[in-house]
C-alpha cells in the first residue's frame, strides 16, 4: 500500500455525506464542513491543487425510516431532501468542486466494484447467522429499525447500530428487551446469511498504522477512540443487510440483500471524485492512489470509527488505495444548552436561517468557527451570534474598513496616495503585517479552525490600534504628508485582510475587494505573496466607495429566534403530556417480580474514561451496593450524594465497562429534556422502603 509524504502534489478533501432524511442544521455546519470549507478554500489560496468533494448518503435506514414515516417511498424523500441540502450548501458558499449523491449510477457501479474485487479475493466472510426479524411486518430488522435498552450504560433508547446517551457503536442482537421501530413488535431471530469484513485480519495493520504512525498528529478524541477499539479487539463487521433499498449485493446469493450503508457510502467519496473527473477532463486516480496525494477526512465525532477503522481497512483491502492523513473530527454543538434534536426540531436549520438573515452567511460561519467544537462539546446561543456580529465583526473589522475607505475618499478622492517618510510605527506595522500568512497557516496546518479565525481578527485589531493611536482625522490639520503616510500602510493592511479573510470570510472578501476595487484579474496580491510583498495596494490605485461589510443585528431579530424556540419546546412539551400508547398487558404475577424500593446515595463518583456514567454506592435497605447509571451529563456527584432515589433492586446484574451494576436508578424526563429522578425524596421515607 502506498503511503503519503508530508510534501504533497494534490488533496483530497472529504466531507461527511449528510443523510438526505433531513435538512442540515448548524450542528453539521459547525461540526464538518465549515472547517472542512475554510481548509479548502485555504488551499486553493496558496495554489494547491485540491479535489473538494461530498455528496448526500441516500441508502442509510433512516431513509427508509423517513419514507415509512410520511407515507412516501423513500426515492421521494432523497429527492426533496437531496435539493434542498444541495441548494443550502450552495447559497451558504460551501466551494464543493463535486456534490454529488449515492444514488447516482457512478456511485451504484463504484460501489459494486469494490464489493466485487474483495469478493473475488476471498476478503470476505460468509457466514449465516441469527438477525433480529419482525414477524408481523415479515422483514429482518437492521440498525435503526431496533430499538431496546444500551447494554454498556443502561439507557432505554438505545439504536441497532449506536447509543446516543453513552455513544457506544452496538449490534442490534446486543439491545436489552429489543423492539421493532416498524410495527412495535417483539422481534424473533431467525437465521440469515451475510457477508463480513473480517477486521480482525488487519489488526496489525491499524496499530502500526495508527497508533504508531499518528499518535502526535491526530486529534485526542480521534486517536483515543480508535485506540479504545483496537485494545477492545476488532470482530468481523457485516457489509450487507437484509433490505428492499439500496445498492443489491453484486453477487450470487444476494438476492434481496443490499450493501450496509457504512461500506457504501464511504466509497461515495471515490464515485463523487469520479463524477468531478469526469466533468472537468481529469483523471480520478491520482486523487485516490498516488503517494504524493494528501486526504484529509472531516467528519463529526459520532463517525470515527467508520472513517478510521473500518474504511482504511476497505481501503487496505482492496490494495492500491492511500490512506488519510488525518481525520480532524469535530465534537458536538449544543443550542441554548440542550443537544440538538432533529426529531424534537431543536435546531437552527440552515435553508431557514438563510431565509431569516439573507447576506449574513459570513456572519454565522463566523460564530461557528470562533465557538468551534474542536475538543469538546460547545453551546450555540443567539446572544453570541448577536455579540460575535456587532462586538466583532462590525465593531473590529468593518469599522477599521469603513474608516479607511472613509477618509481615503474624503482626503483623497479614493486615490491612494504617495507615502511620504516612514515612522518607526508604520514599519513596524507593515512587517506585523507580513508575519500574518505564516500565523494563520500555522494554525490551519494543525486543524485549529477557531485559532486560525481569531489570528485573523487579531490583524483586523492591529489595524484599527495604527488608526487609533495614529489619527490621521487629528494629524491632517497640522501634517498633510504623514496623514498620506498613515492611510497608505492603513491600506495595505486592508488589501491584506482582503486576501486573509477569504477562507473564513469568502462573501466579505469578495464586497472587500469590490471596494478596495482589485480582482483576481488587476491584483497580484496572493497568500504567499503577502509575507514578501513591501506594496500590496500601490501609490495612484483608486479604490470604489465605502459600503458596510457588516450590519448589526438588533435586539428584535434574537428575541425572534428565542420565541421560536420557545414555541418549539412548548410544542414539545405538549406532545410528551400526550398520553402513551399502553404497553402489552401483563399479568399480576409479572408485576409483582418488580422489586422497587426507596435507596439513598451515599456516594458517587464519574467513571473513568466514560463522559455520560456514574458509579453509584446506594443503601438499598437490604445492602449497599454498586449501580452504574448514565446520568453524569445531568448531574454531579457531588449534588446528589445523599438523595433518595427509586431503585429498581431485582434487576439481574451486569457488567458496565468493567464495573458490575447490580440494580437500575429510575428516571425521566422533565418539560425541558433534562433527566429527573423519579422521587421518593419526602421526610419519613426511608431506605429500605418497598414501592407498591
Amino acid at each position: 500500500m502506498a503511503q503519503q509524504t508530508k510534501t504533497p502534489s494534490r488533496y483530497t478533501i472529504t466531507a461527511a455525506l449528510p443523510y438526505t432524511n433531513g435538512p442540515i442544521h448548524i450542528g453539521h455546519l459547525a461540526g464538518v464542513y465549515v472547517p472542512a470549507d475554510i481548509y479548502a478554500r485555504y488551499l486553493r489560496g496558496i495554489n494547491k491543487d485540491v479535489a473538494f468533494v461530498c455528496g448526500s448518503d441516500e441508502h442509510g435506514v433512516a431513509i427508509s425510516m423517513k419514507a415509512k414515516k410520511e407515507g412516501i417511498t423513500p426515492k421521494q424523500v432523497i429527492d426533496k431532501y437531496h435539493a434542498i441540502i444541495k441548494k443550502s450548501f450552495l447559497d451558504f458558499g460551501i466551494t464543493f468542486d463535486n456534490y454529488s449523491r449515492t444514488s447516482a449510477q457512478v456511485h451504484h457501479d463504484t460501489a459494486s466494484e469494490f464489493f466485487k474485487n474483495l469478493y473475488d479475493k476471498g476478503d470476505f466472510i460468509e457466514e449465516t447467522t441469527e438477525q433480529l426479524y419482525d414477524a408481523e411486518a415479515k422483514q429482518f430488522l437492521a440498525d435503526r429499525f431496533v430499538i431496546g435498552t444500551c447494554p454498556k450504560c443502561g439507557h432505554e433508547e438505545a439504536y441497532g447500530d449506536q447509543c446516543e446517551n453513552c455513544g457506544s457503536t452496538l449490534s442490534a442482537t446486543e439491545l436489552i428487551n429489543p423492539k421493532s421501530t416498524v410495527s412495535g413488535a417483539v422481534p424473533t431471530l431467525k437465521e440469515t446469511k451475510h457477508w463480513f469484513l473480517p477486521l480482525d485480519r488487519y489488526e496489525d495493520f491499524l496499530k502500526e498504522w495508527i497508533l504508531e504512525g499518528h499518535k502526535n498528529d491526530w486529534k485526542p478524541n480521534v486517536y483515543g477512540q480508535c485506540k479504545s477499539w483496537i485494545d477492545d479487539g476488532l470482530k468481523p463487521r457485516a457489509v450487507t443487510r437484509d433490505l428492499d433499498w439500496g445498492i443489491p449485493v453484486p453477487v450470487p446469493g444476494g438476492e434481496g440483500k443490499v450493501l450496509y450503508v457504512w461500506f457504501d457510502a464511504p466509497i461515495g467519496y471515490i464515485s463523487s471524485t469520479k463524477e468531478w473527473a469526469a466533468r472537468e477532463g481529469k483523471d480520478w486516480e491520482p486523487y485516490w492512489k498516488d503517494e504524493n496525494t494528501k486526504m484529509l477526512h472531516f467528519i463529526g465525532k459520532d463517525n470515527i470509527v467508520f472513517h478510521c477503522i473500518i474504511f482504511p481497512s476497505m481501503l487496505k483491502a482492496h490494495g492500491d488505495f492511500i490512506l488519510p492523513e488525518n481525520v480532524p473530527a469535530n465534537e458536538f454543538l449544543n443550542l441554548e444548552g440542550n443537544k440538538l434534536s432533529t426529531s424534537k426540531n431543536w435546531a437552527v436549520w440552515l435553508h431557514e436561517y438563510l431565509e431569516d438573515f439573507p447576506d449574513m452567511q459570513d456572519v454565522l460561519r463566523y460564530t461557528l468557527t470562533a465557538n468551534a467544537p474542536e475538543t469538546k462539546d460547545n453551546d450555540f446561543t443567539w446572544k453570541d451570534f448577536q455579540a460575535r456580529n456587532n462586538n466583532e465583526l462590525v465593531a473590529i473589522f468593518g469599522n477599521f474598513i469603513n474608516r479607511v475607505v472613509v477618509l481615503t475618499n474624503k482626503y483623497y478622492n479614493g486615490v491612494l496616495p504617495t507615502p511620504a517618510t516612514f515612522s518607526e510605527i508604520d514599519k513596524a506595522t507593515l512587517e506585523e503585517v507580513k508575519k500574518y500568512p505564516e500565523i494563520i497557516s500555522s494554525s490551519l496546518e494543525r486543524y485549529r479552525f477557531r485559532e486560525a479565525g481569531q489570528e485573523l481578527m487579531n490583524l483586523a485589531r492591529l489595524g484599527n490600534k495604527y488608526l487609533a493611536d495614529e489619527e490621521p482625522w487629528k494629524v491632517i490639520k497640522q501634517d498633510e504628508e504623514r496623514v498620506k503616510t498613515i492611510m497608505y500602510v492603513a491600506l495595505q493592511i486592508a488589501s491584506a485582510l482582503a486576501v486573509l479573510s477569504e477562507p473564513f470570510l469568502p462573501f466579505t472578501s469578495d464586497k472587500l475587494k469590490n471596494i478596495l476595487n482589485v480582482s483576481a484579474a488587476n491584483n497580484n496580491v496572493e497568500w504567499n505573496t503577502i509575507a514578501t510583498q513591501d506594496v500590496l495596494l500601490p501609490a495612484g490605485h483608486t479604490i470604489n466607495k465605502a459600503e458596510l461589510l457588516f450590519r448589526k443585528v438588533e435586539d428584535k431579530e434574537i428575541e425572534a429566534q428565542l420565541a421560536k424556540l420557545e414555541a418549539t419546546k412548548k410544542a414539545n412539551l405538549q406532545m410528551s403530556k400526550e398520553v402513551a400508547a399502553q404497553k402489552d398487558t401483563i399479568t399480576f404475577d409479572d408485576f409483582t417480580k418488580l422489586d422497587m424500593r426507596v435507596g439513598t446515595i451515599i456516594e458517587a463518583e464519574k467513571m473513568a474514561k466514560a463522559k455520560k456514567l456514574l458509579v453509584l454506592k446506594v443503601d438499598t435497605g437490604l445492602d449497599t451496593r454498586t449501580i452504574v447509571s448514565g446520568i453524569a451529563e445531568s448531574f454531579t456527584p457531588e449534588e446528589i450524594v445523599g438523595k433518595k432515589v427509586t431503585v429498581l433492586v431485582n434487576l439481574a446484574p451486569r457488567a458496565l465497562r468493567g464495573v458490575e451494576s447490580e440494580g437500575m436508578i429510575l428516571m425521566t424526563e422533565n418539560a425541558d429534556g433534562k433527566l429527573v429522578f423519579v422521587n421518593p425524596d419526602e421526610d419519613g421515607v426511608n431506605s429500605g422502603e418497598t414501592i407498591n
